[in-house]
């Protein structure tokens, strides 16, 4: 008697947010770390498919949770070093670099409507 192995559902491979979130990063010029953690996730991402293709489930799974998890660490890691620039833009130029910034603004509005 021959029994019929039922294939589990193929698990998603996350490579479009994967993509995503590395070009999300390449734009945002955060080369080093964000772009690194993208390419992780793209290339676990890849993995989904061949492993699940080759009748390894367990493995398909696991690339799969390390896709997702390395695509939100790319995001995250953006957000934290775009945060982290704001603050040290700030911090290093302040409400001096403001205030001159302000007054050349109104210099030049001045002389536009002259």
């Amino acid at each position: 008697m021959e029994t019929y192995q039922t294939q589990p559902p193929k698990p998603n491979s996350h490579m479009p947010m994967a993509i995503i979130s590395t070009v999300i990063s390449v734009i945002a010029c955060s080369i080093i770390p964000s772009t690194i953690f993208g390419i992780i996730s793209i290339v676990y991402a890849s993995k989904v498919n061949s492993k699940y293709n080759m009748q390894d489930y367990e493995g398909a799974a696991r690339a799969s949770k390390n896709a997702k998890t390395w695509w939100i660490v790319t995001i995250v890691s953006v957000v934290v070093l775009f945060i982290i620039g704001i603050i040290l833009f700030t911090s290093a130029f302040g409400e001096e670099f403001m205030d001159k910034f302000m007054e050349e603004y109104q210099k030049e509005l001045e002389k536009a409507n002259r």
